[in-house]
């Protein structure tokens, strides 16, 4: 048990810095440890761990690990002598001690001036032996015989900075004559300060990177809170909004009713009176109807004037008949009043969406400065064949203009093409010109047909187009001449959600030849027009 644990001790107390035992080892906040002089020339100005790559703010305090430095010092003495368990002897996968005879056992280290692995037997001497203790230990390698030279056979320990390739002393007499050779450790010295460099940078980036997320995190809060705050605030608005309808809709609805009550009653007051008429009026007859049959001349003209006298009946010009039309003028008003608040809605829509819009604006990011910037937004986008007009022939996987028959798809009067891909949220593009034409972005339900004053892009609301050949921007037929160079690569950059769209002539640097600012309501796609008889246009590979 004890042999076991310290064979497990002498693998693995060693410091990943240096590749050796740990020499007044010292533990660093995040648990690894090393030797206290590799640790502290590591350190420069940012202190991490060479291990795991966390970083200290501020530079850790490096204290003596006496623990750890008696394991090591035990281990010196004794640890070597502890017999091999059968988990110690080289299997196929492990580096084989060139030492041992007959079952070999696993190599701890390999020497790279030796160029040969070693067991914890066979290394002793290196720990031992003065000169030996100079040479330069690392975790066991098969690939020592890469430190050969091919050619002399010798030890590759120098570099040729004029072919940047490792090389022998000898090499230098023969194959690299009169070339620029350094040392390897020379070399390695002066590659390791500028990896120490790089290595600053890259962690400046990280910690710059990390802020930029937590911003960004922050940013998402904020959003979802104004949005859920905004939302709740609105559902309040639409809930009274309601709420007042419905009370408007309850007034009318008893006010109806109040009327029909009313209307009802005066009709039943009238409709009682006629009957009760009626009645008096059949009552009377058959009085006449009895006088009419009396005999006695004098008995009938006695009762004839007191028969024959008729109450005044009920005036029945009072009595309008309306069929179907009572409560018109009130369904009339409801309706007006209903067309009016759609049209005040529709409006002031209008005005909700431009204020989202205009959120979405505060969060949209700055538009690239450089060109390496603007290809982090390039995508991938080909020419649709069904959309291009029969006098352009598409090559070059259907990146490339420049004859097929016809398609009820394609653009009929003007050599036009639009892109398969759709444009959404940032991305960039690049046109390659020979002579001219236009780079432009359009909605996919442009017009096919017509002349190039109806389907032509630029000439429509549809589409937004630069002449590249006469530095021309069209947009609903309307020109604005624009300044600046000419230029055979155009790059046209689109933010949809911000409404902003870019070109810019391509060389060395980006020149802004005109931006626009607007909203965009559909997906838009890119889009080419040639006029000439032999333009060509070519979307530029930028990956």
């Amino acid at each position: 048990m004890t042999q076991k644990g310290v064979q497990l001790d002498r693998g693995t107390i060693s410091c990943s810095i240096c590749v050796d035992l740990l020499k007044d080892p010292v533990a660093i906040p995040c648990g690894h440890s090393f030797c206290m002089s590799c640790i502290e020339t590591q350190w420069n100005n940012i202190y991490s761990c060479p291990q795991c790559m966390k970083t200290f703010t501020p530079r850790p305090v490096l204290v003596k690990n006496t623990m750890l430095a008696v394991l090591v010092e035990e281990l010196m003495k004794t640890g070597l002598q502890a017999a091999p368990a059968d988990h110690c002897y080289a299997g196929p996968e492990d580096v084989a001690c060139d030492f041992c005879t007959g079952r070999k056992l696993k190599a701890v280290k390999s020497c790279l001036f030796c160029l040969v692995s070693y067991c914890e037997k066979h290394l002793q001497p290196h720990y031992d032996v003065a000169p030996l203790k100079k040479h330069k230990l690392v975790n066991p390698s098969k690939k020592l015989q890469e430190n050969i030279c091919s050619r002399h056979d010798e030890v590759m320990k120098m570099f040729c900075r004029t072919d940047r390739q490792i090389i022998c002393y000898l090499c230098p007499v023969d194959e690299h004559k009169d070339h620029d050779t350094v040392s390897a450790a020379a070399e390695r010295t002066e590659r390791q300060r500028e990896l120490e460099g790089s290595r600053g940078n890259v962690q400046q980036k990280i910690q710059d990177r990390q802020k930029d997320v937590k911003l960004l995190q922050q940013e998402v809060e904020d959003i979802n809170q104004s949005a859920e705050k905004t939302l709740e605030g609105n559902e309040k608005q639409f809930t009274q909004l309601m709420r007042h309808l419905q009370k408007r809709s309850h007034d009318v609805k008893q006010e109806v009713r109040s009327q029909q009550e009313t209307q009802v009653s005066r009709v039943k007051e009238l409709q009682e009176k006629l009957e009760q008429e009626i009645a008096e009026l059949k009552r009377k007859d058959a009085e006449l109807e009895q006088l009419s049959h009396t005999e006695d001349h004098n008995e009938f003209l006695h009762n004839y004037p007191s028969v024959s006298a008729l109450s005044e009946p009920t005036d029945s010009s009072s009595i309008h008949i309306r069929p179907l039309t009572y409560f018109q003028d009130v369904t009339a008003a409801v309706s007006e009043v209903r067309d009016k608040l759609q049209q005040v809605l529709s409006e002031e829509w209008k005005k909700i969406s431009v204020s989202v819009n205009e959120e979405d604006d505060l969060l949209s990011q700055p538009e690239p400065k450089t060109r390496a910037e603007f290809i982090k937004y390039s995508q991938k986008i080909s020419l649709d064949p069904n959309t291009a007009n029969a006098q352009l022939l598409l090559s070059n996987g259907n990146r490339k203009a420049t004859v097929m028959n016809r398609h009820p798809d394609r653009f009929s009067e003007t050599c036009q093409v639009l892109s398969r891909e759709n444009l959404n949220g940032r991305c960039y593009f690049e046109f390659e010109w020979r002579c001219g034409g236009f780079v432009a972005v359009a909605y996919k339900n442009i017009s096919r047909a017509g002349s190039w004053k109806e389907s032509g892009f630029g000439h429509n609301d549809k589409s937004w187009a630069l002449d590249c050949f006469n530095n021309i921007f069209w947009h609903n037929n309307i020109k604005t001449p624009v300044s600046g160079p000419r230029s055979t690569r155009v790059g046209v950059y689109l933010d949809h959600s911000a409404g902003t769209l870019s070109f810019y002539s391509v060389s060395e640097t980006m020149t802004l030849l005109h931006r626009v600012q607007t909203t965009f309501t559909q997906p838009l796609h890119a889009g080419l027009w040639l006029y000439f008889s032999e333009d060509t246009a070519e979307l530029c590979k930028l990956k």
